[in-house]
């Protein structure tokens, strides 16, 4: 596959959990803009504004919308994307499970909280890849993620962005103060298209938007071989309702697509 992440860049991503790659979306830059336009204009289901009342600025985020915008279809199923995935993961197999758009507008001060995706999914496994993609220059607002925290023996507690509550009853480790504690934070100053790759256990939050242009960002979330349903004590986020599917249940390919191996197009002789 050309342009692969090398062999250093994937013993990098199963060492700390998170790599950058350049310019790995830079082909779907205009279209993925687009995207977000007319999901800023017709929310799905899933919207959320993350700020509270007399906040300064805008935090949008929504999720699932891949089905009805083909920009984002069409960047999870890009062979160049997916087959970076499948690198990374080490997997020979690689589902899409979700997209993720993330907007801070001008002067939006609220972070985005530190957090772990996978407690709040209900799959789990080690063969798990996230791509968080700006649409526009970043320098302060890209990502921060905590180097080796996807190999922790106990995951972070998930919680609700604006009140800061438990998501889920259970055994998990406190949410920390990455920078007060003295981990090893990675950012990275990020161009359209750049992409910042990392594991669904992997801890990572962002600072709020203080610069005078928005910051637009794309996600997309892929799970690879070991990837298996897991109960939660509640709805999960996303919670795909009605998913039918039972503890140690691979991923339904009918509402999670296989995008590595390409799949074969059938012609009318079958």
């Amino acid at each position: 596959m050309k342009n692969a992440p090398s062999a250093e860049t994937c013993a990098a991503f199963a060492r700390d959990g998170a790599v950058v790659l350049r310019g790995l979306f830079a082909d779907h830059v205009a279209a993925l803009r687009a995207g977000v336009a007319a999901n800023l204009a017709a929310p799905g289901p899933h919207a959320a504004e993350n700020t509270v009342d007399g906040e300064a600025g805008r935090f949008f985020d929504d999720y699932v919308n891949w089905h009805r915008i083909p920009a984002f279809e069409a960047a999870a199923r890009d062979p160049r994307i997916a087959g970076a995935a499948a690198a990374l993961m080490a997997s020979d197999r690689v589902q899409l499970f979700h997209d993720h758009v993330l907007v801070k507008e001008p002067g939006t001060s609220r972070p985005t909280p530190w957090h772990q995706d996978g407690p709040y999914y209900f799959v789990c496994g080690r063969q798990t890849v996230s791509f968080w993609v700006p649409l526009d220059p970043v320098e302060e607002a890209t990502l921060r993620l905590v180097a080796g925290s996807h190999l922790w023996d106990k995951p972070v507690l998930p919680t609700r962005w604006l009140s800061e509550e438990a998501f889920f009853p259970g055994d998990y480790r406190p949410v920390p103060d990455p920078d007060a504690e003295g981990m090893t934070v990675l950012e990275w100053p990020m161009a359209p298209g750049d992409a910042v790759a990392f594991s669904f256990d992997t801890l990572h939050g962002a600072r709020g938007n203080e610069a005078r242009s928005r910051r637009r960002a794309f996600s997309l979330r892929f799970v690879g071989d070991d990837a298996r349903v897991v109960a939660r004590p509640g709805a999960t986020s996303p919670p795909f309702p009605g998913h039918g599917m039972a503890p140690g249940d691979r991923l339904r390919e009918d509402w999670f697509p296989t995008v590595w191996p390409v799949p074969v197009a059938k012609t009318a002789n079958g």
